[in-house]
């Protein structure tokens, strides 16, 4: 397995641009109302609400493994007192 290079994050940057280009096209050639495409309306539903709690555990557990991070570059980066050089 090897690590994703500058080239690859540019390749799926651009892929999900163009994705995102293809669905902006497609609602411009909707003959639907612009109400149908309303997210909004999602969240009133029991899937919506259960998309905005995991929505929050997401965001705590990025939050958590930050911190976790922080302390472990330091544990690894710093040596302890006394220790023979």
């Amino acid at each position: 397995m090897h690590a994703a290079s500058p080239s690859d994050w540019a390749a799926a940057g651009s892929l999900g641009l163009s994705a995102i280009g293809l669905i902006a096209l497609a609602l411009a050639f909707a003959d639907a109302d612009l109400a149908y495409f309303d997210p909004r309306r999602l969240l009133d539903t029991d899937l919506g609400a259960r998309l905005l709690v995991e929505a929050a555990r997401v965001r705590d557990a990025l939050r958590d493994s930050g911190r976790d991070f922080a302390a472990l570059v330091i544990l690894l980066t710093t040596s302890p007192k006394g220790a023979m050089a």
